[in-house]
């Protein structure tokens, strides 16, 4: 049966977003809705002007029999900048103050909305990365939206690093890390079938102090000779002591708190817009 126009790009387009950075013949499409190539190329190119216009992705076509599209989805400049102000809007909230200087997220984290924004933001991070991301990696428990987030829109797997072994895990590789803000010795595990030696790992967390966490996620990365290709994380605080336990870490918003008499919080864009789309200008 043939399908109308719209019906199709309709369809197309959400097909696409549910298979990102996926390749999908221009043969696929037109045994689906019984058209002929050239209709579907015309198609394609209606969706591909579109999400350029919004600035929400690239749609590529790859001529060819063995060709087809792919699309990647990513935010503009402009919309990211837009994201991160939200961002930053919603955190900027007194109340979100927990003692130690930590700040509430987990009902943000929570939302569908701001998980989208997150999980498109740092996957525009690596849309044209020098190496291609082949694991998402995190810590239980906070960070696990974010990490799938990231995964769907990045079509990759996701790991999650524990604090104990649970029995379902099978056999586990271990590490010691200090805590940054504690200074404490902690533990963290992750499954031997979870992540292959030469995987290109990209790590994200929800918040970052002293980057205690983090440095021990990287201690698992080299134990599996993986290797590290980026660090992001949803808002960084400032360390207790005043120094970081790990460089090169991009966040999405910093937040300044006061945990005094006076509970305060100012939160603003991080690192992200100036290491993604000022480093792409300098490029």
């Amino acid at each position: 049966m043939k399908i109308r126009r719209s019906n199709r790009l309709v369809d197309m387009t959400r097909y696409l977003l549910e298979h990102p950075r996926s390749l999908v013949s221009l043969k696929f499409f037109g045994e689906r809705y019984d058209s002929a190539k050239s209709s579907i190329s015309e198609d394609l190119g209606i969706v591909k002007h579109t999400f350029q216009t919004w600035g929400q992705g690239r749609l590529e076509t790859i001529p060819g029999a063995s060709g087809g599209a792919v699309l990647t989805p990513f935010y503009s400049k402009e919309n990211a900048q837009a994201a991160i102000n939200n961002l930053v809007d919603r955190v900027n909230d007194d109340s979100r103050l927990l003692p130690g200087g930590y700040v509430y997220l987990s009902d943000l984290i929570g939302q569908p909305e701001i998980l989208r924004q997150i999980g498109k933001l740092i996957a525009t991070q690596y849309v044209d990365a020098d190496v291609d991301v082949d694991v998402i990696m995190t810590v239980e428990t906070k960070g696990i939206p974010i990490a799938q987030s990231v995964a769907m829109y990045m079509n990759k797997p996701f790991v999650i690093v524990r604090n104990s072994s649970h029995i379902t895990e099978g056999p586990t590789v271990s590490v010691n890390y200090v805590s940054g803000s504690v200074q404490r010795i902690k533990k963290m595990e992750l499954s031997r079938r979870t992540l292959s030696a030469g995987a290109n790992v990209l790590v994200v967390d929800d918040f970052m102090k002293g980057g205690g966490t983090i440095n021990g996620m990287k201690s698992l990365i080299k134990e599996f000779d993986a290797n590290l290709v980026g660090i992001t994380v949803f808002a960084e605080g400032r360390p207790v002591n005043g120094q970081r336990l790990v460089d090169n870490c991009t966040s999405l918003i910093k937040v300044e708190t006061k945990d005094g008499t006076e509970k305060k919080i100012a939160a603003q864009a991080g690192s992200f817009m100036e290491n993604v789309f000022d480093k792409k200008v300098e490029n």
